[in-house]
């Protein structure tokens, strides 16, 4: 039996999914490909359907985003890590064997490398800002990350189940770096291998767009009122609503980005409010779950 199961989401992926599909055929390490068909487009399927590999299908009835996506792949892995790759990535033949040669009996997750068309390296992990940001770490000679990029990594399968699996409320964004979270959290280590990984970079979805700004702002919140400090969460939501309250009165430039659009900022905390229930009770889970106190993860990690 494999060691792994790559969990592949697709929507609109015709003009990129055969590539990785043809990266994940030449990998060195037996594996299993599971491929979400997240609602996607007769085109999509086509390539599905006429690949040499043959890869499984799990089809969904609506496209759940990325984070649903994962999480309702997770009932069908029963291999001791699920690796997540996202559909517009080709990893190099050795990529899984890394993967798994580094992920030692601490480690929950290993990040990969993720280069652009262009040669330069979109991220080697996530990092964490001292307000509580998600961020790619770029440098090639980086530390340990504090967390996994979604794009292209591997979970240890029982770790990921134990700190509450995927959340599949957050749809796409920052659901690599709540997982993240919730593993520091329970002890577990993110390790990072220096395996490239070619990566399209919003091939699927609009980075810049108002979509992809409202699910960046609304998922950052998410992850810290369920992961950080009470104390830095309520700071950081009281600044976003006060920034939000102040924005008409800041001029056209602050209204040209979208993340500054006070309509935009006002349908995220409206969606917050929506998950107030849900949130408390995914808060005391992460607790009842962790094994190291928030205060001591935030401060390793944020400098707060």
């Amino acid at each position: 039996m494999p060691a792994t199961t790559v969990v592949v989401v697709t929507w609109r992926g015709a003009a990129h999914l055969g590539d990785c599909l043809d990266g994940l055929a030449a990998q060195t390490r037996p594996h299993r490909t599971l491929v979400v068909d997240n609602a996607a487009d007769e085109a999509t399927r086509r390539v599905l359907a006429e690949h040499p590999s043959a890869p499984e299908v799990l089809r969904l009835g609506t496209n759940t985003g990325y984070a649903g996506g994962i999480a309702a792949a997770l009932d069908d892995v029963e291999t001791e890590f699920v690796a997540w790759l996202n559909d517009d990535a080709v990893p190099s033949p050795g990529w899984l064997a890394d993967l798994e040669a580094a992920a030692g009996p601490a480690v929950g997750a290993v990040t990969s490398r993720l280069v652009r068309p262009d040669g330069t390296v979109q991220s080697t992990g996530v990092g964490l800002t001292a307000d509580g940001h998600g961020h790619d770490l770029a440098e090639t000679s980086a530390p340990a990350p504090f967390g996994f990029c979604g794009g292209a990594a591997l979970v240890r399968t029982r770790a990921l189940r134990d700190v509450g699996g995927v959340p599949a409320e957050f749809f796409c964004y920052y659901e690599d770096t709540d997982t993240s979270w919730r593993l520091r959290l329970a002890g577990w280590a993110v390790a990072a291998v220096p395996t490239g990984v070619h990566h399209r970079h919003g091939a699927s979805t609009r980075p810049g767009s108002a979509a992809f700004h409202r699910w960046n702002e609304r998922n950052r919140l998410l992850t810290l009122l369920r992961c950080a400090p009470a104390g830095v969460a309520l700071r950081e939501l009281a600044r976003f609503a006060a920034l939000t309250a102040l924005l008409p009165f800041r001029g056209r430039a602050a209204a040209e980005a979208a993340n500054f659009d006070p309509r935009l900022r006002l349908r995220v905390l409206a969606d917050i409010a929506l998950r107030t229930h849900w949130l408390w009770r995914t808060r005391r889970d992460v607790t009842r779950r962790s094994t190291v106190g928030r205060g001591s993860v935030w401060r390793h990690w944020a400098g707060g």
